[in-house]
């Protein structure tokens, strides 16, 4: 596996991937850089596709990624991405909606989970699922991201 670091508007990010394909983007913790997990190794040149993408879509310029993904999970969880990523830009779906649309109109609180194991954010756009009520709910990289995220995607919502 190998990593290497973004600096973006929501902090930096760690990216990582292996085979051509990105596997992970996390967060910073507490103003931290994500460290790397055991094992990996530092490179950049595999990510530059990566970071193209990521300037374009906090420059505003890009709406849609188009990068080669293999995020980790179960088939639920791999079901419940997929339905993130019909989510328009700049539009936002409660879980409640997100279940509806995988066909586990009941499964809620099993797609709230799925989606807060999203190993790829902002390019599965978790940010995006919302609760019921319009509230913004948990989110990885935590609610100020998350409001900037819908933020530049034209949802801003009001601070909860």
């Amino acid at each position: 596996m190998h990593y290497a670091y973004h600096d973006s508007p929501v902090g930096p990010l760690l990216l990582a991937g292996r085979n051509g394909s990105l596997t992970a983007i996390r967060f910073p913790l507490e103003g931290k850089r994500p460290a790397p997990q055991p094992g990996w190794a530092p490179a950049d040149a595999p990510f530059d596709d990566v970071r193209e993408q990521l300037d374009g879509y906090f420059a505003g310029r890009r709406q849609r990624f188009d990068l080669a993904l293999a995020p980790s999970g179960t088939a639920f969880q791999r079901k419940v991405l997929a339905a993130l990523q019909a989510i328009p830009y700049g539009e936002t779906r409660s879980y409640k909606e997100v279940a509806a649309a995988i066909g586990k109109p009941r499964a809620v609180r099993a797609v709230g989970a799925a989606n807060g194991r999203n190993p790829i954010p902002i390019i599965i756009p978790c940010h995006r699922v919302i609760g019921s009520d319009g509230s913004l709910t948990g989110f990885g990289g935590g609610l100020a991201a998350k409001r900037a995220l819908l933020a530049l995607e034209g949802n801003a919502r009001p601070a909860s």
